[in-house]
């Protein structure tokens, strides 16, 4: 006895399957490479965000400098009198005897 083959033909559907999820994740993944955070549009945010923290890194720079420099000052190889006049006054509240006193609030 001959075993019969049963050939079925192939749906539409299912031909269409490959190509439409090909193309479902080439639309996301192109979305995202436009729209996402690391994209062509957060890329320019991104780039404000960096020159923000760029120009704080260079307000904090000089700032330390400042107080490198007052600290310096203060070393005992290299003590000024000033300095050391102005951060004992203001730590002990002292004031010369022909100087006015202000206070503030």
């Amino acid at each position: 006895m001959l075993a019969t083959t049963r050939q079925r033909k192939e749906s539409s559907l299912k031909k269409m399957l490959g190509p439409a999820v090909a193309v479902a994740m080439l639309s996301y993944f192109g979305y995202h490479a436009f729209n996402g955070e690391l994209g062509l549009v957060g890329k320019a945010a991104i780039e404000n965000q960096v020159a923000e923290l760029e120009s704080e890194l260079a307000q904090l720079k000089e700032q330390r400098l400042i107080m490198q420099r007052r600290v310096f000052l203060l070393m005992p190889d290299s003590l000024d009198p000033d300095m050391v006049d102005e951060r004992a006054r203001a730590s002990l509240n002292l004031v010369h005897p022909n100087e006015v006193a202000i206070l503030r609030n």
